[in-house]
């Protein structure tokens, strides 16, 4: 059950109050406790009836004591195995309403309306506890996943020739997607890629910042399937030869998963990509990013100050929106107003006004920022500083006494400075109005379940820039592959940074337009620890390899 659906509710009921909401998602999300543990930890609820009686009265829907219910085998074969334990439903009975079916998760209402769409039939939501649910389904249903064979199976026994849309609905294929999905959340993939070619239909999903491949369908399938994903995103079937985006919220295992997907026509059909935003995995807490102290101080005091501009760089990927919206997670007090202009709105903050970027009706990052000076904000964060229309209004407004936080694709720290003056902004405005650069990386880290110390050779030493010297008693340590990690050594990500604080020397070197070498070499003399210097840093304390490091910096 998702902790957000659970407080919504408490909230409406008048159960709780917003300091006691704070507190279950910190234990809840942030520390892994179970929800309904925690609540009758707090003494909110008694026992688990109680609770369950209550989500019974939220949603109008009968609540059941299934401890001793027998279902007879007729209704039971109603579901199939792999979408009883897809949705985590059970049927219970059929009448003249519909078949009424009890949920582990029933305040996600996707989940019914998914199970509708992919049965046939009209669905009655009925309540009754998880464990008990759970139960019937292990008992009746096994607790293994459905085989993709059996799946395929089931694809070549469709009838007679079928619509784009009914087929995309029909069982197998709803089935096969919910799968795919299934199977790439579990493996904590970031994108998910749907690419069709002239004799394969490829699935790839990208765990860590590594592809890896599914066993790839049937080719005569890629365009139901692909159908399949664009139906569940509300995007347009028909049109099949322009770019085309949408989202997918859903529950996959009980988690919340909310995914951004963009169609691509090619040569041989649609080419689909779903960013996978898996709220319960990322930790918006900037305390959980793994920077060094010096460094999670001064962005600290950095966004809270009253006026400047504070810049995240790095390539696509590298973790530049999760660094912002930790900040902004800091700042967002109630003496505050923040406003977000994104494209698009990755993560809805609470007490945060986020406006999604919309090009096709005019509304641009420079438009919505003009409007944002209208709205009476404190801080301000801008997506990506794109144009100098973009940058122009952000320094304005940092002038006129508001933060704005950005990003921008630059290598190096010191590259957002020139990239700056390069799109026409003037240096002296530049070295007035910015505070400080984080460039950034993300770095694979190695699994602690096969982590071995192991000595690097001469060759890698020297790509590295150090002796033998240098490293005299320093430890190097590798992934030698396992089932935890799937064999590849690594397991999970974590940052390395690049601050570029400005200061007065540096104020200067901006408003006489010196290079970015310079800015960098002055940077470093006064103490800038480089990207390199905190990847050799990951390296000695045994959390990233020699490779990682080499590849990102």
């Amino acid at each position: 059950m998702t902790v957000s659906n659970v407080i919504d509710m408490l909230i409406n009921r008048g159960v709780i109050d917003s300091g006691q909401a704070d507190d279950l998602t910190r234990d809840c999300v942030t520390d892994g406790k179970d929800v309904l543990q925690t609540l009758i930890d707090y003494g909110i609820y008694t026992n688990e009836d109680e609770f369950w009686g209550h989500v019974a009265e939220e949603l109008g829907a009968e609540h059941f004591d299934l401890a001793t219910y027998e279902p007879a085998p007729s209704v039971v074969a109603l579901i199939p195995p792999g979408m009883a334990r897809l949705y985590g439903c059970f049927p219970i009975t059929l009448d003249g309403q519909g078949l009424h079916v009890a949920f582990t998760d029933p305040l996600n209402p996707q989940l019914a309306e998914d199970l509708r769409f992919g049965l046939g039939k009209s669905i009655v939501p009925v309540v009754a506890r998880r464990s008990q649910v759970q139960a019937l389904i292990d008992k009746h249903y096994g607790s293994s996943a459905p085989s993709i064979e059996e799946i395929f199976g089931q694809m070549g026994k469709s009838g007679a020739a079928q619509s784009a849309e009914q087929e995309a609905n029909s069982a197998p294929i709803v089935k096969f997607v919910d799968l795919v999905l299934a199977q790439a959340i579990k493996e904590r993939a970031s994108d998910i890629h749907f690419e069709p070619f002239e004799r394969e239909f490829k699935i790839r999903y990208r765990v860590d910042g590594a592809l890896y491949e599914m066993a790839p369908p049937p080719v005569h399938l890629a365009t139901s399937v692909i159908s399949r994903v664009k139906v569940m995103a509300n995007m347009n079937i028909a049109e099949r030869r322009i770019p085309q985006d949408g989202r997918i919220m859903t529950t996959v295992s009980g988690k919340a998963i909310d995914m951004r997907v963009n169609s691509l026509p090619t040569q041989h059909g649609e080419s689909v990509v779903l960013r996978v935003l898996d709220r319960s995995s990322v930790n918006l807490d900037l305390e959980a990013l793994g920077m060094q102290p010096f460094l999670f101080d001064y962005i600290v005091e950095t966004i809270q100050k009253p006026n400047g501009i504070f810049i995240v760089t790095g390539p696509t990927g590298a973790g530049k929106t999760t660094t912002l919206y930790a900040a902004l997670r800091r700042i967002n007090t109630i003496d505050a107003k923040l406003l977000t202009a994104e494209d698009p709105v990755e993560y809805e903050i609470d007490g945060i006004m986020q406006v999604p970027i919309n090009d096709a009706v005019g509304l641009t990052f420079a438009k919505a920022l003009r409007s944002f000076l209208r709205q009476d904000p404190d801080r301000i964060m801008v997506g990506e500083m794109r144009d100098l229309e973009t940058a122009q209004i952000a320094i304005q407004a940092s002038l006129t006494g508001h933060l704005v936080l950005s990003t921008l694709h630059t290598n190096d720290s010191a590259g957002a400075v020139t990239r700056l003056v390069d799109m026409g902004v003037e240096p002296f405005l530049v070295a007035a109005t910015l505070e400080g650069v984080l460039a950034q990386r993300l770095l694979r880290t190695i699994c602690k379940s096969c982590r071995a110390p192991y000595e690097p050779n001469n060759h890698i030493l020297t790509q590295l820039g150090l002796s033998r010297g240098d490293i005299a008693g320093k430890p190097f340590f590798t992934g030698s592959g396992c089932g935890t990690c799937g064999n590849s050594g690594y397991k999970g990500r974590k940052g390395i940074y690049e601050l570029l604080d400005i200061t007065d020397p540096l104020r200067e070197l901006i408003t006489s337009r010196a290079p970015s070498l310079v800015l960098r070499q002055k940077a470093i003399e006064l103490g800038m620890a480089t990207l390199r210097e905190d990847g050799l840093r990951s390296i000695y304390d045994g959390d990233t390899t020699v490779e990682e490091v080499l590849k990102y910096t």
